[in-house]
């Protein structure tokens, strides 16, 4: 006859998995508000209290995931290009066809600029502080340096057929396209008032954007040096600005001429 006493019951366990992912979940949700209380209020202004008021957390679970407010500024940078790193890594990218690649290179990196102003905003916020926190990163090399591999792998491809010259640099053209996007969305507004021409417009845009491909595709171009020396023609690549361009009071001409 079997034993009536039942065996001592154990108390369930909560399984570790479940523990890891509310941790994941919570440290995710931190990360996301701090990202847009920094964009919104910049670094001294994005407090602590704000952060996780935003997250619907708690103070101490800041501090707990990433030890300080500087840690966690940190890691935000670190999460805006590690998401504009593997934005980039998705692309489907031809080396063989280095010409269509470094157009899609550029058409990225400007297209991510203009859909991303937090990412411009981030970036502005940590400019203003010497780059002194994403220098204590530990990651953000990684992010460069997969992008300007990814540029160089191109350029030898163009190289070797012929098509683009042998002395570039692949961080002077990584350089050279990210200036062209950051410049024209970080300044949009301004820009906008000083030559009094909306940038912001899909035309004004569109004209940038093809602008930017042809000026970095002639500066790679294998025949660059040569054409240096031949008569020029000096007519603009882009003739029809009408349909974009505000006319300028003269006075204003004068001014940005």
């Amino acid at each position: 006859m079997a034993d009536s006493r039942s065996a001592p019951k154990t108390k369930p366990q909560r399984r570790t998995g479940v523990r890891e992912a509310a941790a994941q979940a919570t440290r995710d949700s931190i990360l996301k508000s701090a990202t847009k209380v920094f964009a919104k209020y910049g670094y001294d202004g994005g407090s602590v209290e704000k952060i996780s008021k935003a997250a619907k957390s708690y103070d101490r679970m800041i501090y707990y995931y990433f030890g300080s407010k500087e840690g966690l500024f940190i890691a935000v940078l670190e999460g805006i290009y590690q998401r504009m790193d593997d934005a980039e890594a998705a692309i489907a990218l031809d080396a063989s066809r280095p010409v269509e690649a470094l157009t899609e290179v550029i058409r990225f990196v400007l297209g991510y600029y203009r859909k991303n102003p937090e990412f411009v905003t981030l970036l502005n916020t940590e400019n203003l502080h010497k780059g002194r926190h994403i220098s204590k990163s530990l990651r953000a090399r990684e992010y460069s340096s997969r992008a300007v591999a990814i540029i160089a792998e191109i350029l030898a491809s163009g190289a070797a057929q012929g098509l683009f010259r042998k002395d570039l640099v692949a961080r002077d053209i990584y350089l050279l396209i990210a200036s062209t996007g950051y410049f024209y969305t970080s300044n949009r507004h301004t820009l906008t008032a000083f030559l009094g021409e909306p940038l912001e417009s899909p035309e004004a845009i569109t004209h940038w954007e093809d602008f930017v491909i042809e000026t970095l595709l002639r500066t790679v171009r294998a025949d660059a040096d040569t054409e240096a020396d031949e008569p020029q023609d000096n007519t603009p690549p882009h003739e029809d600005t009408s349909k974009w361009q505000k006319s300028q009071p003269a006075a204003s001409r004068a001014r940005s001429s």
